[in-house]
C-alpha cells in the first residue's frame, strides 16, 4: 500500500492533473475568502467553508478521475489484479494519495484566518470544526470519486459522473427543506451529507455526523474493492 501511495502522489506531480487541481483550488479558495471575509468584512468562517463545499464537489473529482480509470484503459489494472497484492491495499492507496493533496490544500488556504486573527475576532473552535468537517466531507467526495472511476475507462465520464453525484447529494438537502412531512425530511436530511455539514458551522461538534461521514467513506471505499474483486474472478 505504501508503494501504491507514493507512486501515486509522484504521479500527480508529473501530470497536469495535479498542478491543475492546485492552481484551481487557491484560485477559487482565494476568491471565496475574498468574498466572504474582506467585502462582507466579516470573520465568520462558517461562509467560506459552507461555499467551499460547492468548489469542492467540482474540483476533487479532478483528483480521482483517473485513479482507476486510466489503468483500466491502458489495461495496466491486470498486473496487481494477477498478482498477490489485495485489492483493498491498492484501493486504501490510491484514496490516501489523492487524501493527502486535498488535504494539504485545504489546511494551506485555511492558514489565512491565522493570518486574520491579527485584525479581527476569529472564533478558533469554530474554525477548527469547519476544517475537520471538510476533511471529512472531502473523504467522502474522494471515496465517490474513486468508486465511479473504478467503472468507467474514460476519465471525463469519471469526473462528470462524480460531480453528478455530488450534486444528488446537495440537491437532497434542497428537496428536504420543500418537504413538509417530517419522517420523509427527517430521512432526506440523514442522507445528505451536507445538511449534516450545519452543525460544524455553528461550532457543534456532531459525533454522529463524523460517524455518518466516516461510513459512507468506508462503504463508497468498500464497493470499489467489491468491484474489482468481482473483476478479479471474471
Amino acid at each position: 500500500m505504501k508503494a501504491i501511495f507514493k507512486r501515486e502522489l509522484y504521479a500527480y506531480f508529473t501530470t497536469p492533473i495535479g498542478y491543475a487541481y492546485l492552481v484551481f483550488y487557491f484560485v477559487l479558495s482565494g476568491c471565496v475568502f475574498a468574498y466572504t471575509t474582506l467585502f462582507a468584512m466579516s470573520a465568520d468562517v462558517s461562509a467560506y467553508f459552507s461555499l467551499m463545499q460547492l468548489v469542492l464537489t467540482v474540483l476533487l473529482p479532478l483528483l480521482t478521475m483517473k485513479l482507476l480509470s486510466e489503468e483500466r484503459r491502458q489495461k495496466t489494472e491486470q498486473v496487481w489484479l494477477t498478482a498477490p497484492v489485495p485489492v483493498t491495499h491498492v484501493v486504501l492507496g490510491k484514496f490516501l494519495a489523492a487524501y493527502v493533496l486535498f488535504g494539504t490544500s485545504l489546511v494551506l488556504s485555511s492558514l489565512s484566518f491565522l493570518i486574520l486573527t491579527r485584525y479581527a475576532e476569529v472564533k478558533i473552535a469554530v474554525l477548527f470544526g469547519n476544517l475537520l468537517a471538510m476533511l471529512l466531507l472531502g473523504g467522502v467526495f474522494l471515496a465517490v470519486g474513486l468508486f465511479v472511476s473504478a467503472l468507467t475507462e474514460n476519465q471525463l465520464a469519471a469526473a462528470v459522473g462524480t460531480v453528478g453525484i455530488l450534486l444528488g447529494f446537495l440537491a437532497l438537502s434542497f428537496v428536504s427543506q420543500l418537504v413538509n412531512v417530517y419522517w420523509l425530511r427527517f430521512i432526506l436530511d440523514g442522507l445528505s451529507v451536507y445538511t449534516r455539514f450545519r452543525n460544524f458551522t455553528q461550532g457543534v461538534f456532531d459525533v454522529m455526523a463524523m460517524v455518518y461521514y466516516l461510513s459512507l467513506s468506508g462503504l463508497f471505499l468498500f464497493l470499489t474493492v467489491r468491484v474489482y474483486d468481482r473483476r478479479r474472478y471474471l
